[in-house]
């Protein structure tokens, strides 16, 4: 009962000077709001890099060429995956399918429009390892494969700028000077590094007999019947490629295997980093507001002097003093924390409607927000508080 009364009474202290109350409250206001705003983008940014490796496909594993050196010195990709390779790790024990790919850059012409973008060299099952689908048209197949054919599937970005408002199946479609028929065009996943939105896919054969001449792979995706068994195909696929290339124990891979969790954790740290960086960026603005509560508070001390003697005069014990200063410390802090909350939170809804930014504010910010609110509405009303229980009852009501 005595906390509430306590609480009332400094309530009560606050609103008969709401001016200057609600200026206190401005820095927890802004800091607060800003903590929360920016613990959503970040969130939002690590949920959005999530779904984008999601969605590269269910269970995979990427083994791409390593890189070559000199004298210590980094000097690109060496070229040694093959069709062989891919074939032989399709007899791995928890592989459940294997998409060999090539990848190049090509002009591409269709009447007046022409583009240059990415061209990949593919299987049939490509389309079902990266979790692709064909939103008009058909995919691949084995005998496009098996018969060298020019066909070609369109990217959804790479359609709209080579057909705009009309559909690209049937046409000719001319790479590097070679025409190509259009058979599909693949369903949007989205914007971002390597995206299939911005390329082109030939099957594999034609790819290096028409148009590249490349013989080595760039990539070889593997799909896993099993996420849990990812170690164990892991060790099993980098003794089979070190035993097909002919390499001694004391030399290293000359390929290197990217598994989809690496990849989330890596992107994880990544955007946890970046958010850490930026909220304690934010979180300054916090101790700005503390340090404002801190001096408004004095202010409030010394404007009260003569009340503060009145009370001990009556009966107020030093520690009601100390309460009463404390807990007006803490409702400022408390309510501009709120208020920051719903501004943090307006804020991260309306950038992600109305801007680019996905943006998630996670319960724990909201928490977050308000405990740091009451923490520092503790720490920097302590000195105030205590400055106002040690003053002399006499000398206080002789104050003018």
């Amino acid at each position: 009962m005595l906390i509430k009364e306590t609480a009332k009474s400094a309530w009560r202290s606050l609103a008969s000077n709401r001016l200057r109350t609600l200026l206190t409250m401005l820095g927890m206001i802004i800091g607060t709001a800003a903590v929360v705003a920016v613990l959503g983008i970040g969130e939002g940014a690590r949920s959005s890099v999530e779904g984008r490796i999601r969605s590269l496909g269910a269970n995979l594993l990427m083994v791409r060429p390593g890189s070559a050196s000199a004298s210590g010195v980094r000097s690109g990709t060496v070229k040694t995956l093959t069709e062989g390779d891919a074939e032989a790790l399709k007899a791995l024990d928890g592989v459940a399918a294997v998409a060999p790919e090539r990848s190049g850059s090509a002009q591409l012409r269709y009447m007046a429009s022409n583009l240059n973008a990415s061209v990949t060299g593919i299987t049939a099952a490509y389309l079902e390892v990266r979790s692709l689908s064909v939103a008009s048209g058909v995919g691949f197949s084995e005998l496009d494969e098996q018969q060298r054919a020019r066909v070609v599937i369109l990217g959804a970005n790479v359609a709209r700028q080579l057909y705009p408002g009309a559909s690209p199946l049937g046409t000719r479609l001319q790479i590097n000077g070679s025409a190509f028929r259009v058979v599909g065009v693949l369903t949007e996943k989205g914007s971002g590094m390597g995206s299939p939105d911005d390329g082109v896919f030939v099957p594999l054969s034609t790819h290096r007999s028409v148009l590249f001449g490349q013989d080595h792979l760039s990539t070889i995706s593997l799909q896993l019947a099993s996420e849990d068994r990812s170690e164990v195909v892991i060790a099993q696929l980098e003794q089979l490629l070190r035993l097909r290339h002919r390499l001694r124990a004391d030399q290293p891979s000359d390929f290197e295997v990217r598994s989809q969790a690496e990849m989330l954790a890596t992107m994880g740290q990544i955007t946890g980093t970046f958010t850490t960086l930026l909220g304690s960026v934010a979180a300054v603005s916090l101790i700005v507001g503390g340090i404002g509560i801190m001096n408004i508070m004095l202010v409030s001390v010394r404007e009260r002097t003569r009340e503060i003697g009145v009370r001990m005069a009556v009966g107020a014990r030093r520690k009601d003093i100390l309460r009463q200063f404390l807990v007006e410390a803490v409702v400022v802090s408390l309510a501009g924390g709120v208020a920051g909350v719903g501004l943090g939170y307006g804020a991260a809804v309306l950038l992600s409607r109305f801007g680019e930014w996905a943006t998630i504010v996670p319960p724990y910010a909201v928490g977050l927000a308000l405990g740091v609110s009451i923490l520092i509405g503790i720490t920097f009303g302590v000195g105030p508080a205590r400055r106002a229980a040690r003053l002399d009852p006499v000398e206080a009501l002789r104050f003018e």
